[in-house]
């Protein structure tokens, strides 16, 4: 079992039609229980809810600012879920996986029929 973190938006566009904010969420949510997997979803700006599970940013600060500044805490094992190579870079060094947002959007998305 891992921590899979979401750069949410990351993941949300990188399919057509983006996914909503809550079907990422809904979507996500359903493959971490079936994986054995504890998840975080992490928006820029508001997340659709509270909940353990959703971060939201607040200040101006973007999921990728915030991604990269817990990344160094996070106890092992723990996968990144992003395409964005500069936060990959700030942030990935530490995780035990590093995995695409279109793969991982993808994957929602067929697992979901």
């Amino acid at each position: 079992m891992a921590l899979v973190v979401v750069d949410a938006e990351n993941v949300r566009r990188s399919l057509w039609p983006n996914l909503s904010p809550e079907r990422l969420v809904e979507l996500a949510r359903r493959w971490a229980a079936a994986e054995g997997h504890d998840l975080l979803v992490v928006f820029d700006g508001s997340a659709p809810g509270e909940a353990p599970d959703l971060v939201g940013t607040r200040g101006g600060e973007s999921a990728d600012d915030w991604i990269a500044r817990e990344a160094p805490g996070l106890a092992p094992p723990w996968w990144l879920v992003t395409s964005d190579r500069e936060l990959r870079s700030r942030a990935g060094s530490t995780a035990e996986r590093v995995v695409g947002g279109g793969s991982f959007a993808r994957l929602l998305t067929d697992d979901a029929g």
